[in-house]
């Protein structure tokens, strides 16, 4: 009775948090429906929907440029980030070297240190060597950015492996990177997938890198694209600062929808065991 009890508590718990957290999203998405010439306040459901708005934003916004900007950007960081972060947290989970300790805490200072207060430093170290006004500038640092939280996920991946496992393969002649790419990375592959998302997100919705590093409006980011719309509209048209918004974050919805299962997997199959 206790126990039925206390899972209708988490049920009615994670419902209430669940509608607060969908409530604005589809507050916005609904009002993407909605025609220019609607006077909506707040949660409204249209009574003929719409996809003007979509294709005025479109146009009117530029958003082609953006969009693909952002997914060069957050598709080269996603991979590199993975690449480096699968190798570092290889060597870090199962490797003992001197100072490997320190070296990994060390690292580890990327998690907590404030991108904020690099960000002018870095635009002067980018200017000095031309990079500024690139998708160079937004790649480079973010990869940065991301190696910390990559290597210090995929190493406690990699502590969760059976030691028997990487003892078998060398015990058969192989190599440690043989060892990586034959034996241990097939069973990686949901960690490896939950990092690529949450790094693909971030990366997606980065705004404050891009203000500051990119000047030419064919090299603008959708979220930078979009602060300047809105900005440009937030008084005459809602609706479609709505319909943009929702263009931005499509991509990520499209990309969680196709990798869905494997990050479930990944956030729950011990990828963060010690």
């Amino acid at each position: 009775m206790t126990n039925r009890r206390e899972q209708l508590i988490s049920y009615a718990v994670l419902g209430v948090f669940a509608i607060i957290a969908i409530y604005p999203i589809l507050t916005i998405v609904l009002l993407a429906f909605h025609r220019r010439s609607d006077l909506v306040t707040g949660f409204s459901i249209p009574d003929a929907p719409t996809f003007d708005t979509f294709r005025m934003a479109w146009e009117e916004g530029g958003f082609n440029h953006g969009l693909v900007n952002s997914f060069i950007v957050a598709a080269s960081v996603s991979l590199l980030t993975a690449v480096l972060a699968t190798l570092a947290g290889y060597a870090f989970g199962t490797m003992r070297f001197r100072g490997s300790s320190a070296l990994f805490y060390m690292l580890l200072i990327g998690l907590i240190f404030p991108y904020e207060a690099t960000v002018i430093p870095l635009y002067y170290v980018f200017k000095d060597v031309g990079l500024t006004d690139s998708l160079w500038a937004l790649i480079l640092p973010q990869i940065g950015l991301s190696i910390p939280f990559g290597t210090f996920w995929m190493r406690a991946f990699f502590r969760s492996t059976p030691g028997a496992l990487v003892e078998a393969a060398r015990l058969d002649g192989a190599s440690s990177l043989s060892t990586l790419v034959r034996v241990l990375l097939p069973q990686a592959w949901p960690a490896l997938t939950t990092l690529v998302v949450l790094v693909f997100m971030w990366t997606w919705n980065e705004f404050l890198l891009a203000l500051v590093m990119i000047q030419s409006d064919s090299l603008r980011t959708a979220p930078l694209g979009l602060a300047l719309f809105a900005g440009a509209n937030r008084s005459s048209d809602p609706t479609l600062i709505a319909a943009a918004a929702v263009l931005v974050a499509l991509p990520i919805v499209i990309v969680y929808v196709f990798l869905q299962r494997s990050f479930i997997r990944g956030m729950f199959a011990g990828a963060v065991k010690e």
